[in-house]
């Protein structure tokens, strides 16, 4: 699975796996490619190829521009972004060598230094990997926080080595109950912030004097853990990209709110459309056992109005796609540890530490509008919160166009993105970043 694009992200983006089938929770290891690594090309250009939905891969730039590749051991075409569509560039790899030739350029892997690791948390083993940029010199390290995805990030978070394409170490491990890594997969935000903190501990004895800055980056679901885990251990810095500073029942009911705007109604057919999801959360914060029949006499009030059909939030758009059977069963396993009504600010507001927020402007499955308010009342009282806020982006930070059917095609990410996070943590934000609107920190 490609957890870094929108399709996949995007459709249960910060709260569930999108994995909810019969064989939820199944671990998703991607096997051993001699084509996965960051190459340097002849034209000082660096490409990055990367598992992705078997039997492609992915391949992504600095620039944010990125595409599917499809073909054999040795040559591979690529499709724009997300989109299917071809693009005409033409890869060809040599694995003996570690080379690479993109369309005619040709480069060579760079030569990270990596160190894979299993260090114990409270119930679980994990595995981690360390991946250093070439030499000796310091350098800070990030620690990638997990969105709520069950698939191993060490075969599919293509950060771990973009980051130090750029300068940086990053230290990615599997969550647990996923990919190599023990104990029960969970969405309790407190386990897995322990696990997170413990990692960054992890990366920080293994990097030793290489280490200068160290910190987090906590992408969607990452957004709740990784400031919870900063009260738990010593760190630097914290990014959070496309998180929010709201409950999961709060996202729910702003996701929804944006489903009825964005299709045209207004406040009442809003109210309605609330009164569907109050009774999907229900469920929810009964952990799947009763709530249905109301679901269903609410659903019913409301089946023949218009707007109805466009009711699909986050957490009610799951149970709204289930049968009561199914919710049942798969519901206490896919939101396994979930809570539902968690507010995060009384920690963000307790942190001294600085803080990124990059959040998108068009996000339809997490909306933004609360959390600006939010961070903007921590800008206000001194906190070290800078916001940035990418326009015509979606969740994973992904822009899009929209196809003939109206739905979004992900294309790309935007293009200093990976810059302004480098920057970040290197301690040297710059005065712009592209056509983002940054709110820096007071």
């Amino acid at each position: 699975m490609d957890f870094n694009s929108a399709r996949g992200a995007a459709l249960l983006a910060v709260v569930v796996t999108i994995a909810l089938t019969s064989s939820a929770l199944a671990a998703d290891v991607a096997p051993e490619d001699c084509r996965v690594g960051s190459y340097l090309l002849d034209d000082g250009q660096v490409v990055d190829v990367g598992n992705s939905t078997p039997p492609a891969l992915r391949w992504r730039r600095l620039d944010g521009t990125s595409g599917a590749l499809t073909g054999d051991a040795r040559q591979m075409t690529s499709t724009f972004g997300w989109t299917g569509r071809p693009d005409g560039h033409l890869f060809r790899f040599d694995c003996v060598q570690g080379r690479i030739t993109v369309d005619d350029v040709p480069g060579e892997r760079i030569p990270f230094t990596v160190r894979d690791t299993k260090f114990d948390v409270s119930g679980a083993t994990l595995a981690g990997r360390l991946i250093m940029p070439p030499g000796k010199r310091r350098v800070p390290v990030v620690v990638l926080v997990h969105g709520s995805e069950d698939s191993s990030a060490r075969d599919f978070y293509s950060l771990q080595r973009l980051f130090p394409a750029q300068d940086i170490g990053a230290f990615v491990y599997d969550k647990r109950g996923t990919g190599a890594s023990g104990g029960e997969f969970t969405h309790d935000y407190r386990i897995l912030a322990a696990d997170a903190a413990a990692a960054l501990r992890e990366a920080r004895r293994l990097a030793g004097r290489r280490a200068t800055r160290t910190g987090f980056q906590g992408s969607s679901q990452g957004g709740w853990v990784a400031p919870l885990a900063a009260e738990l251990t010593p760190v630097d810095f914290i990014i959070v990209a496309y998180g929010l500073a709201v409950s999961p029942m709060q996202e729910d009911d702003e996701a929804i709110a944006l489903d009825m705007t964005r299709h045209g109604f207004g406040a009442a057919e809003t109210a309605k459309a609330l009164e569907i999801a109050r009774a999907a959360q229900r469920i929810v914060e009964d952990n799947f056992r009763s709530g249905y029949e109301e679901l269903a006499a609410v659903r019913a009030k409301y089946a023949a109005e218009p707007w109805s059909q466009f009711v699909r939030g986050n957490v009610t758009g799951v149970i709204l796609s289930r049968t009561p059977a199914e919710m049942r069963e798969l519901g206490p396993r896919v939101f396994a540890g979930a809570i539902p009504h968690y507010d995060p600010m009384p920690v963000l507001r307790r942190l001294e530490v600085p803080q990124l927020w990059v959040l998108a402007a068009d996000d339809i499955d997490a909306p933004i509008g609360e959390t600006l308010r939010r961070l903007e009342t921590l800008r206000a009282s001194g906190k070290r919160t800078t916001v940035a806020v990418y326009p015509r982006a979606e969740h994973g930070m992904y822009e899009f166009e929209v196809d003939a059917t109206g739905e979004r095609q992900s294309t790309r990410q935007p293009a200093t993105y990976l810059p302004l996070m480098r920057d970040f943590v290197a301690g040297k934000l710059r005065s712009g970043y592209g056509d983002s609107t940054i709110y820096r920190a007071q």
